[in-house]
């Protein structure tokens, strides 16, 4: 029974997690996994420097954060070639979707995104009262002519892209994102959401100081700082300012501010990650090779596998995996559902990996499933 003191809008939605985490998984099954490769977070760790000014800051978590992350956004600022008024800095890409999507989204207002792009943009969207405008993938590709077409259907507000793409792993050069960007209607906004960028090719040649657009970054990815919830956008002045009325000025932690700082000076640590990455990349297409299956290629820290089905044979594959102890995930939405989404793991995860994926396809074959695969 809903508590009736809530808003009408709050009221009308059902109750949603975009993603249930591993920990309640392993809580459900009374077990932890032996390989946790499912949620797209470096295995490989934070900058052992990260690490050490985190644990320094520890002794004075006492103390509220700088609210206005100012060492974080300065060093941020020359990282990228901008102003530190062109950034703000929040509590990872989700915060941060959550607070512009407060600050651009009334009630009824149009957003346009991808059928099966990141949900918890789309769970932001509907906690604000916008009415979401959905375009099919391409090719395992997001469609950015679509998704303009679309937004001036419709008079989208928000147009949100991410490249590279989650869950598929693909991208767009930065002349695609550009021409695109062309054809966005006035008025609108693209939301660009660069969370694997450092795996990529260079990024879209595209100004701070361009209205139409503002870039989202973390340190959940290469940094390895999930845990520690930071990520920033880069923006328009004017835009970013207005961040300031609605944010939650202490909601940036003390050490993540810290860690966050020694990481983005370890750039050796970065490179060997990314190095690390390359070579896992390869080596999930290898397994999958063996295994009879394709892999998309990929430009992030995970690679999708085309199991060969539909999503119920891509499903029962996933539960196979997880009967084995190991924690995959799978897009949602067709035709990209007819594949599961290995994230980058130790050359000891991905042993485990390979081990597991021969019985959970057979698995699922012996179900009564292998009519599905093509």
């Amino acid at each position: 029974m809903p508590d009736k003191r809530t808003t009408p809008l709050i009221q009308s939605l059902p109750a949603a997690v975009p993603f249930v985490g591993p920990e309640t998984m392993e809580r459900r099954r009374g077990a932890p996994f032996a390989a946790r490769l499912g949620a797209n977070e470096s295995v490989f760790g934070p900058s052992p420097r990260a690490i050490a000014a985190m644990q320094a800051a520890s002794a004075e978590i006492w103390k509220y954060p700088d609210s206005t992350s100012y060492e974080l956004r300065h060093a941020l600022a020359e990282q990228n070639g901008v102003t530190p008024d062109h950034i703000v800095v929040g509590e990872g890409i989700d915060g941060l979707l959550g607070y512009l999507v407060r600050l651009m989204v009334a009630p009824g207002d149009a957003v346009v995104t991808s059928d099966g792009a990141y949900p918890t943009f789309n769970y932001h969207v509907t906690g604000y009262g916008g009415t979401l405008h959905k375009v099919p993938y391409t090719d395992d590709h997001e469609d950015p002519a679509a998704l303009m077409a679309r937004a001036a259907e419709v008079g989208a507000k928000l147009v949100y892209l991410a490249n590279p793409d989650n869950p598929m792993g693909t991208w767009h050069d930065g002349a695609a994102i550009t021409a695109a960007l062309d054809t966005l209607p006035d008025g609108a906004l693209l939301v660009l959401d660069e969370a694997y960028v450092e795996f990529a090719p260079a990024p879209a040649p595209i100004g701070a100081d361009d209205p139409r657009v503002i870039r989202m970054r973390t340190f959940s990815k290469a940094h390895g700082l999930a845990g520690a919830r930071v990520g920033y956008a880069i923006g328009p002045v004017p835009l970013i300012a207005e961040f300031e009325k609605i944010r939650n000025h202490f909601g940036m932690n003390r050490a993540a501010q810290a860690g966050a700082l020694a990481a983005i000076r370890d750039t050796a640590w970065l490179a060997q990650v990314q190095a690390q990455v390359a070579t896992a990349r390869d080596e999930i297409a290898r397994i999958a090779l063996e295994n009879g299956l394709t892999s998309v290629p990929s430009a992030t820290n995970f690679v999708s596998i085309d199991c060969g089905g539909d999503g119920d044979f891509a499903r029962t594959v996933l539960e196979g995996l997880a009967r084995r102890d190991i924690f995959v995930r799978m897009p949602f939405a067709a035709p990209q559902n007819r594949c599961i989404r290995v994230s980058c793991g130790t050359p000891d995860d991905l042993a485990l990996f390979a081990a597991a994926l021969p019985g959970a396809l057979a698995d699922a074959e012996a179900e009564g499933l292998a009519d599905a695969r093509a």
